[in-house]
C-alpha cells in the first residue's frame, strides 16, 4: 500500500524511521515540519523521518531522507532501537501507526544545511534534557513520536571518542 493509504484512518501498521542528529555538546537538531505536511504540520520533530522503499536498507533510506529534507549528506548513522506508536492528527484526520526505527548521528553544530521548504519550515538546535521535559508537557508544539524517539536515543550507548573523532574527520 502507499504511504498515503497507510496514514488514512484507521491506519495501517508499517515501518518508518526517525533520524536524530546530535552535535558534540549533546544538543539535537530539530525541524519544524512544513505547513503543507499532511500530518502534524508546523510541529517540531526530530531531524528527519520517512519510510524505507520496498527492499531499501534502513540506513540508506534514512541517509536519503536526511539529504532530501535537511540537505545534509555523508553522516554516519546508527540504528539504536525501535519505537512503535499510534497517533491521530486531529487537524487532518490522518493517522500515524508506525514501527519507527530510530537512527542517530553526530555532526558539528556548524554543519551546512539546506532544508527543503516543502518539508521543513525551520531548524533549531535544542539541549536534550530541557527538550525532553518540554515534549512531555506539551502535546501541541511537538510531533507525538518525538517523546519516544528521544527516549530510544537516550537509552542508546554513547559513541566512543574514536567514533566522534572519525565523524569530525580527525583525531579529536
Amino acid at each position: 500500500m502507499t504511504v498515503d493509504e497507510a496514514h488514512r484512518a484507521p491506519g495501517q501498521l508499517h515501518r518508518a524511521f526517525s533520524v536524530l542528529l546530535h552535535d558534540q555538546s549533546g544538543r539535537v537538531l530539530l525541524q519544524q515540519r512544513a505547513a503543507v505536511k499532511t500530518r502534524f504540520p508546523l510541529r517540531w520533530g526530530n531531524t528527519a523521518c520517512g519510510h524505507p522503499a520496498p527492499g531499501e536498507e534502513l540506513v540508506v533510506a534514512a541517509a536519503r531522507r536526511l539529504e532530501e529534507e535537511i540537505g545534509i549528506s555523508g553522516v554516519s548513522l546508527s540504528v539504536v532501537g525501535v519505537y512503535p506508536y499510534y497517533a491521530e492528527d486531529p487537524a487532518s484526520g490522518r493517522v500515524e501507526y508506525e514501527y519507527d526505527h530510530v537512527l542517530v548521528g553526530t555532526v558539528p553544530e556548524s554543519i551546512a544545511t539546506s532544508p527543503d521548504p516543502a518539508e521543513v519550515a525551520e531548524l533549531r538546535w535544542a539541549p536534550v534534557v530541557p527538550l525532553r521535559a518540554e515534549v512531555a508537557a506539551d502535546n501541541r508544539t511537538y510531533v507525538p513520536w518525538l517523546r519516544g524517539v528521544l527516549g530510544v536515543a537516550a537509552d542508546a550507548p554513547a559513541p566512543s571518542s574514536a567514533e566522534l573523532a572519525d565523524q569530525r574527520g580527525g583525531d579529536g
